[in-house]
């Protein structure tokens, strides 16, 4: 008898489901691991022989060469782990402008999408078409040349406000921000403080009798208003540095190569026609019982579309909204082809030609786009749970 029991109590281990799919999942994890610690060894063996020792001391070394756009101060003498967060803030930069252009262009083409107007639609319908249907490379290169189409900086016209565009940049004035300056900073945040809390007694308010107010008119008179009756009354405490012709360039005030301007302009039109079609199947997504209800309240279309039906049709737009940003950041490496200094360009291409260190190199890059990636999915994730409809 007890022979049969400990039988009987094996056989209940080996026929449970979840133990052996625990099981399973340990033994590929285990050689998973075990392959990735054999090739490593192998890499590592190899390149030991051939006097290459993988290493990352090379990040105190000096860069050796020069870099047009840095967020953050920059020479040639610094070390070359200044080169690589130069390039991450480029990415960085130039992907998070990317994905807000991209996403107001898309919600606007979406809403002229859906027009009753025929030939806003077809003009909108056609725009898509001919953006999604070209490589974006091609599209890069496009704009980087009609760019350099321009004047030169010495046959440029007249400033018109401060600002000069010719075929080196957008150069205009910079702001000088004085000491006084922080009076204006912290009414800013006293404005936004106030609208937050503003929104808040909004909401309790038309909860208790139904009346609405308008939130979004008097926050905006808030955040422009306030700051700028501090900005006079601190005395202007701003002053604007304008760029003066030399005898080579343009010296001082504000400068936006063409390669910025380039690969955000075509990563957010490329972009932007993809986001129009989510946001336009989500909203179609959305029952037309919704509309014909809130038809019957006596509500306009606008505020149809921005109450009821874009909340609602956010649970079927997120999802592949978040490809598409994952898709505009891993796309902003392409900048490569015109010389932009994102992180691909200056760290993975002069930095690994100025050092010799592929293997070290390239695997703080793809570890490096993978770590913003999974950052993006997490905070979309996020954001869908949040907005999700709940049942009642």
């Amino acid at each position: 008898m007890a022979n049969e029991a400990a039988a009987g109590g094996r056989d209940s281990i080996w026929t449970d489901l979840r133990f052996r799919s625990i099981l399973a999942q340990t033994l590929v994890f285990g050689l998973a691991v075990l392959f990735l610690f054999a090739l490593t060894y192998n890499a590592a063996r190899n390149m030991g022989s051939l006097g290459k020792e993988i290493s990352f001391w090379f990040l105190t070394q000096p860069a050796g060469f020069d870099i047009p756009l840095t967020l953050i101060p920059y020479s040639p003498t610094s070390p070359v782990l200044d080169v690589y967060f130069v390039g991450l803030l480029n990415t960085l930069l130039v992907s998070s402008l990317g994905c807000a252009l991209a996403t107001m262009l898309g919600f606007v083409l979406a809403m002229m999408r859906l027009s009753r107007n025929w030939l806003l639609s077809r003009v909108v319908y056609c725009y898509v078409e001919f953006m999604r249907n070209i490589p974006l490379l091609l599209q890069i290169i496009f704009w980087y040349a009609i760019l350099l189409g321009l004047p030169r900086w010495s046959r440029a016209d007249a400033p018109r406000f401060g600002f000069y565009l010719n075929n080196r940049g957008l150069f205009g004035p910079a702001p000088d921000p004085q000491p006084a300056f922080w009076w204006v900073a912290a009414a800013l945040f006293a404005a936004a403080a106030a609208a937050v809390a503003l929104r808040g007694w909004a909401r309790a308010r038309q909860e208790a009798t139904g009346e609405t107010f308008p939130v979004f008119w008097a926050s905006l008179a808030l955040l422009a208003g306030l700051p700028l009756v501090a900005y006079f009354l601190a005395g202007q405490p701003v002053e604007l540095l304008h760029p003066r012709a030399t005898r080579f360039n343009l010296r001082g005030g504000m400068v936006i190569r063409p390669e910025f301007i380039a690969i955000l302009l075509a990563l957010t039109l490329y972009t932007g026609a993809f986001i129009s079609e989510i946001v336009r199947a989500g909203v179609l997504a959305v029952h037309k019982g919704q509309t014909e209800a809130a038809r019957a309240l006596g509500l306009r279309r606008g505020l149809n579309m921005r109450l009821i039906i874009i909340p609602q049709a956010m649970r079927v737009i997120i999802p592949p909204l978040t490809s598409q940003y994952l898709n505009l950041t891993k796309n902003s490496s392409l900048a490569y082809a015109v010389g932009f200094a994102e992180l691909f360009a200056v760290y993975a291409g002069i930095a690994l030609n100025q050092t010799g260190k592929e293997i070290e190199i390239m695997a703080m890059t793809m570890a490096t786009y993978l770590v913003i990636s999974l950052l993006i999915s997490a905070f979309m994730n996020w954001y869908n749970r949040r907005v999700k409809l709940t049942e009642r």
